[in-house]
Order: C-alpha cells, then structure tokens, then sequence
C-alpha cells in the first residue's frame, strides 16, 4: 500500500492529485503546520531525517522531494502522464518537471519570507526591517517574478499544456507554484487563470482535495 505523509497546504497536495490521475490506491497520513511559525511537525524526521513533506512510502520505499516523487509514479506506471521519449513535448515535460522547483518556488518563497519579517520584528526595529523588506522585494523579489509570470503566459499561448497539447504529470508539478502566485494577487495572467481553472475542474482534482482535507490554493 502506498502511503503518503501528507502537510496541510502544501506541495504534497500535488502527490494525491497524481495518484488520483494514475488511479492508484493510497492511504493519507495528515499532519499539521505549526500555527506560529507554520513549519512541519518534527514527528515527519521520524519518516525522513530533513521532516519535510511530501514524503511517499510504497510498501517500504521511502521517496522524497516532490520531483522524485512524479517521476517515481510515473515510471511505476510504465510513463503514464508522460510524453514519449525523445519528443519536443518529452523535453518539455523534463525541463518543467524540474523548473517547478528549481526557478519557480525560490522568488515565491522569498515573497513570503520577507512579507513576514517585518510583523515578527521587535518593535523598535521593525521600520528598519519593513524598509529593508520593500527594498528587496521591489528591486529583486517583484521583478524576478514578473519575469516568470511573462514566460508561463507566452509559454501557454503556444499550446495548453506545459509539455504540449495534452495534459501530463508536468502540469500537477507546475500546478503549486502557479496556485501560490494566483492567491498572493500578484497577477497571474490570463492563459495561467485559464490553466488554473482547467486543472481545478479535473476530476482527481477535486478527488485529491477531498482525500487531503482543507488546502488555502484551490
């Protein structure tokens, strides 16, 4: 039996999704985000040394890291939710499957780092830290992620999938950091709104939403 250890709102949502598209049965243990620093338990370093999630244990298996974790399914599938090797779509679907993680989260991550760091400074410092903060964010953070909002829109102008003209395990990989950039309002675009809208209305989808329980990006 597979199970997955499963963070509230977070990246492992896209694990149940995948599972529900290969039709594979799982079970789900939850567990939830500290709510002052919104970090993972420590009882996920009892099912990996680094406690975090998602993590997915197939029958003794122990696999870690979101990307690992797709392409580890797919291939159990025989390379369902994958285009054909060698193709144009085959090198897209790599390059995105490691993209989502590798360019998109570090901007989106740093977004949130620094809109927190004001609120949880001392008082006597916080202007400092808050005009510190705006600095950042408006000269590095702001830009760097109006850059990839451009190139997710000219990338889906050319066809409605990331890997081509069908749906594969690149778009539930791409699917977090595009469901984080469209909730903090900063712009998501058109064709990401209409992707996000295809995506929300798959059936595993919304099967995957049911089996992790509440996820603040949908």
């Amino acid at each position: 039996m597979i199970v997955v250890h499963h963070l509230e709102n977070s990246r492992s949502q896209r694990v149940l999704w995948l599972l529900e598209e290969l039709g594979l049965a799982y079970d789900v243990k939850k567990y939830a985000r500290d709510p002052k620093t919104m970090l993972a338990p420590p009882e996920l370093r009892a099912v990996h040394p680094l406690g975090k999630s998602p993590i997915l244990d197939d029958d003794g298996t122990i696999v870690a890291e979101s990307g690992a974790i797709v392409e580890y399914l797919t291939a159990r599938q025989g390379g369902a939710l994958a285009p054909a090797s060698g193709t144009p779509d085959h090198r897209r679907y790599t390059y995105f499957l490691h993209y989502a993680e590798g360019s998109a989260m570090p901007p989106l991550l740093l977004k949130l780092v620094f809109s927190r760091l004001a609120p949880g400074s001392p008082a006597l410092v916080r202007p400092l830290v808050r005009a510190i903060s705006a600095k950042v964010m408006g000269s590095f953070v702001n830009p760097d992620l109006r850059r990839h909002a451009a190139y997710w829109e000219s990338e889906l102008a050319d066809r409605p999938w990331f890997a081509g003209d069908s749906f594969t395990a690149a778009d539930i990989q791409m699917s977090f950091p595009l469901e984080a950039f469209a909730s903090r309002g900063t712009g998501a675009g058109p064709k990401v709104t209409d992707w996000l809208a295809r995506i929300h209305a798959r059936p595993a989808y919304r099967k995957a939403l049911e089996r992790g329980g509440p996820y603040a990006y949908a």
